[in-house]
This record gives structure tokens, C-alpha cells and sequence, in this order.
């Protein structure tokens, strides 16, 4: 019943960059459907890797070291096509062709971008451009970060997804901004029943909106509980004390985790020269 009721499914991973150490040994996560799910951790420790791993930017081994709705998210490309698996993270880019992600920039209006969008239902469209206080009129090459940052997050939401893996998306935006959305997304998993994954280190109003946390400290997976289980909760005022109190734990000078030889991939690697090596590109698995 558990495989069953698992949105994301990690099992066994081993995943590093070429040439580097393992960032990832033998890494195994279960996430369920419906849930808000924050992760959590220190510069460093793998978040964003993890997250590009879910979204299928990364390969790592066979098809079912990494599953999303019961899919592997790097082989099953309809996932993404489909619009059941979304990512929104740091950069402002798009694809082009075999160049992959390039920087976004020109003279765009936000009506011509989020007007663009083919496929859309119309009153999704009109509540996410309300919800995130959009001017259609804004010019993306003269608007602030954080009004850049509405549209781009507009984007990535106008078609109903499943499955949500955000990268410190609400960074720029202001508490109002960030906590609409916030709510805006805790209805998306009770009413269409998605699953969200949310990397920060933003934790204000975040105990009463995730389900469960997530602690990974180089690349290891620490603690994975509901929320309304934490042990650490009955004794702290928030969600903030708890994990401060976590990372100032870590040893600021960890042990490093043994590396089979075997598993890298010489720096001088065919696929550097790849044309997809910025976005669906292979390191090293097993």
C-alpha cells in the first residue's frame, strides 16, 4: 500500500558530477500523494541536485532508481510534456534546442508571454495572474526581480500539475505574494490531490502549511517525518528554531563518504563535449 501511495520513489540512488565524489550513496526516499513536503538542509548539502533529479535533468541508473506518479522521471519525457511533473527553480531561462537552457532576455510583455502558453484554461489563467498581482503590461527586461519572479512562477502553474518540485521560487517575492501562493498551493494538493516539494530556507508560516519535512546533510538523508510528529515541535516556538538547531549540529568539517573508484567518470568524459550536458545530461550512476 505504501508503493502504492507514493508520489516520488527513490530507491537506491547513487548520483555525483563528472569527475567529483558521490553526492548521493545508496539514497532512498518515499514521498507520498497530497503531501507538502519541505526540504530542508545547508548550502550544499544536495537539495537542488535532488530536485533536478526528480524533474528528470539528470539521469541516474535504471528506470527505476527514480520514480514520480509511478514513472521514471528521467525516461518517461511525457511527464514533463504532459505537464504532470513541473519544476520552477532559480534561473530565468528557457530552451532552445540543443543549446539547453539559455538566459531569458528581450523586450517581452507579460500579457505576450503568459498569453502565449497554449493549452490553457482561461479562468486558471485569469486567478494565477489576480493571485500573483500581474501586470500584463509590465516590460520583462525593466520590471524588478520579484515582479520578474511572479510572472516566471506564473508560468510554470498555468497548466494543473501533480507533481511540484520548487526551488527557493519565493525568494524575491513579498510576504503577501508569498503567502497567497503558499495558500494557492496548499489547495492544489487538498482539491486535485498533487504532491509539492519545496526546497528553502524561508520557514516563516511554513508550521501550519507543510505536512512533512525532509533533512538532508551531504547528500544523506537525516530525517523524513510528518510534521505533526516532529519531537522537536513541543519544545520550540517554530519551524525555524527546529532546523537551526539541526544544521548547527552538522560538524563543520563532515567525514568524507568512501568513493568506489570504479563509479567516476574521467573529467575528459565524452559526453563534456554534449550538446545536452546543461540540462539532460549523464554523470555518473549505478
Amino acid at each position: 500500500m505504501e508503493a502504492e501511495s507514493s508520489s516520488i520513489k527513490v530507491n537506491a540512488m547513487q548520483f555525483g558530477y563528472t569527475g567529483e565524489n558521490p553526492i548521493f550513496v545508496n539514497f532512498n526516499l518515499r514521498i507520498s500523494a497530497r503531501s507538502r513536503c519541505l526540504l530542508v538542509g545547508a548550502n550544499g548539502s544536495g537539495k537542488t541536485t535532488l530536485l533536478k533529479i526528480l524533474a528528470g535533468k539528470h539521469m541516474v541508473g535504471g528506470k527505476d532508481v527514480v520514480r514520480v506518479l509511478d514513472f521514471s522521471s528521467f525516461h518517461d519525457t511525457h511527464l514533463v510534456c504532459s505537464g504532470d511533473l513541473s519544476y520552477l527553480g532559480g534561473s530565468w531561462t528557457k530552451t532552445v534546442g540543443s543549446a539547453g537552457d539559455v538566459p531569458l532576455q528581450g523586450d517581452f510583455s507579460a500579457e505576450h508571454m503568459i498569453f502565449g502558453v497554449e493549452g490553457v484554461d482561461p479562468v486558471r489563467r485569469e486567478k494565477l495572474v489576480e493571485l500573483l498581482d500581474i501586470d500584463l503590461q509590465w516590460r520583462m527586461h525593466k520590471v524588478s526581480d520579484g515582479q520578474r519572479r511572479r510572472v516566471q512562477i506564473c508560468l510554470g502553474l498555468l497548466h494543473p500539475f501533480q507533481v511540484l518540485l520548487l526551488d527557493e521560487v519565493t525568494v524575491d517575492l513579498d510576504v503577501v505574494a508569498r503567502m497567497d501562493l503558499l495558500e494557492f498551493f496548499k489547495e492544489e494538493c487538498e482539491q486535485r490531490g498533487a504532491t509539492i516539494v519545496y526546497a528553502t530556507h524561508i520557514f516563516d508560516g511554513l508550521e501550519s502549511w507543510a505536512t512533512d519535512v525532509a533533512y538532508i546533510q551531504d547528500g544523506e538523508l537525516k530525517r523524513y517525518e510528518k510534521l505533526a510528529d516532529l519531537p522537536e515541535m513541543n519544545n520550540s516556538c517554530n519551524l525555524l528554531s527546529v532546523v537551526e538547531s539541526w544544521l548547527r549540529s552538522e560538524t563543520r568539517n563532515p567525514k568524507q563518504k568512501p568513493v568506489n573508484p570504479s563509479t567516476l567518470i574521467p573529467k575528459t568524459s565524452p559526453f563534456d563535449s554534449s550538446p545536452f550536458r546543461s540540462t539532460r545530461h549523464m554523470a555518473y550512476y549505478r
